[in-house]
């Protein structure tokens, strides 16, 4: 009898070590590959290619139109901010400024985008899956016609997301959230497809790293100030505007809704200009604010004044563009295999991350005005890497401005060749904790958006003029 019962046991102890093991790990680490080689790569440039197809590249576009709109997304007072993980999902005390989602719509005559800029930490999939819905049930639209992105602004709504992670950082889970924000985000989108008018454009960038740091460690910084300029012929005008600086100049002490420093860069460019003020949050990964203030409203408002008077400045003298190929492509895609470290050896099992709430879907987009291309991913995109990114693409006369948050979310994405660094205080948090996606994650963002260049660029078009 006690034989049997000792058997029975051990069986049971066994099976529990099993379980254990499958479900949480740890399990070995695995290392890098050649990307270009692995079944989910070689997956996303056949969907880039099948999806392009449905834009039709030309050296002769239409006359170029423009149209936006926005929708307030400031939820009910009591909902839980996103950002900080400190806050414990208290339930926010006030609203310091109004919080939008703002919608850009550009065609040129055949294909039509949509650029969609927001004071939200993150654009979440189920917002935005939604969002498309209701917009694809009112319009043309397509799925991959339009780009989510985020100021990243950690005074944001939260309680957009369910499952351990999303609580972590935005607090309890509440559907009538995602609700309210699909049908604000797909009410901005609509107002500006329905304002489609002839329209010429203008682009510039200016060079602030004096408003930029890399904060994780001693390195390189994407200090391009981006703009662009949407012109109607009634001499309306929208200002969309990037910067890769992370938006944490109001921190975790903060109970009230702002955008922070995008959300005064905005307002102050349509108070000194009189038109339509909208953001894109750039690759925000290990960037940081580097302003000075007395508190985080001040610097908020310090950091907004001066990128909008560098914009402004550099805008007196651009010049306009009225016919400009636009195309895009966009869709679900399976990252590599999700991998989180707890040190260089040991991870725990992929099994056990959907249970905290991480996936390994996401989104990624391209979207193409001109000699314009907009690179949406869903992660933390490294400063480090954009800045590279950007010196591939302009030696193949593109201006590419990478975006993070677009519609998904995946982590941080660091240089690879920080990977297999020991874990120690500085890279912590974006190298181990927020950093799922294996060691190729570089090369296969990277990889991505030089083949969408050198696809989605294949038949020359006019150029958006640029000084």
């Amino acid at each position: 009898m006690l034989k049997k019962i000792l058997k029975g046991t051990g069986i049971a102890v066994l099976v529990l070590v099993i379980l254990i093991l499958l479900f949480v790990g740890p399990w070995p680490t695995y290392g890098p590959s050649d990307v270009k080689k692995e079944r989910y790569f070689q997956k996303v440039v056949a969907d880039i290619d099948n999806n392009l197809k449905e834009s039709e590249l030309t050296a002769t576009p239409d006359r170029l139109r423009a149209g936006w709109g926005k929708a307030s997304i400031t939820p009910p007072l009591g909902t839980p901010l996103a950002g900080f993980d400190k806050r414990k999902g208290k339930p926010s005390t006030g609203v310091h400024d109004e919080l939008y989602a703002k919608a850009l719509a550009l065609s040129d005559g055949r294909d039509t985008v949509v650029l969609v800029g927001s004071d939200m930490l993150i654009v979440p999939n189920n917002v935005a899956e939604k969002a498309r819905e209701l917009v694809q049930a009112q319009t043309q639209l397509t799925a991959n016609d339009i780009f989510f992105n985020s100021s990243h602004t950690h005074s944001g709504p939260g309680a957009w997301g369910p499952g351990y992670m999303a609580k972590a950082f935005s607090g309890t889970y509440d559907p009538a959230i995602v609700e309210f924000l699909a049908k604000q985000f797909s009410a901005a989108i609509i107002d500006a497809y329905n304002d489609l008018k002839l329209a010429d454009l203008a682009s510039g960038s200016v060079d602030a790293p004096e408003y930029i740091l890399n904060r994780t460690r001693d390195a390189g910084v994407d200090s391009e100030l981006s703009y662009l300029i949407a012109r109607k012929k009634d001499g309306q005008s929208c200002y969309l505007v990037s910067f890769s600086a992370h938006p944490t100049l109001l921190g975790g002490d903060n109970m009230e809704f702002s955008g922070d420093y995008p959300g005064y860069l905005q307002r102050l460019l349509e108070v000194k200009t009189g038109q339509f003020g909208m953001y894109l949050g750039g690759a925000l990964g290990s960037m940081g604010s580097k302003i000075d203030g007395p508190d985080g409203f001040t610097r908020a408002l310090n950091m907004g004044e001066s990128l909008a008077k560098l914009v402004l400045e550099d805008a007196e003298k651009a010049t306009f563009s009225d016919q400009l190929d636009v195309a895009s492509v966009g869709f679900a895609f399976r990252s590599p295999s999700l991998q989180f470290r707890l040190n260089r050896n040991w991870r725990l099992s992929p099994n056990f991350l959907p249970l905290l709430g991480v996936d390994s879907l996401g989104w990624i987009q391209g979207v193409r005005v001109g000699n314009l291309l907009f690179y949406g991913t869903p992660c933390d995109m490294s400063g480090e890497i954009s800045a590279e990114m950007k010196k591939w693409a302009d030696q193949r006369g593109v201006d590419l401005w990478v975006c993070s948050f677009c519609g998904d979310y995946l982590g941080y994405v660091s240089p690879q060749k920080y990977y297999d660094q020991e874990k120690d205080e500085a890279g912590e948090y974006e190298m181990y904790i927020m950093s799922w996606m294996g060691p190729n994650q570089e090369p296969f963002f990277t990889n991505i958006m030089q083949h969408m260049i050198d696809t989605m660029f294949a038949a020359p078009a006019p150029a958006v003029a640029k000084r």
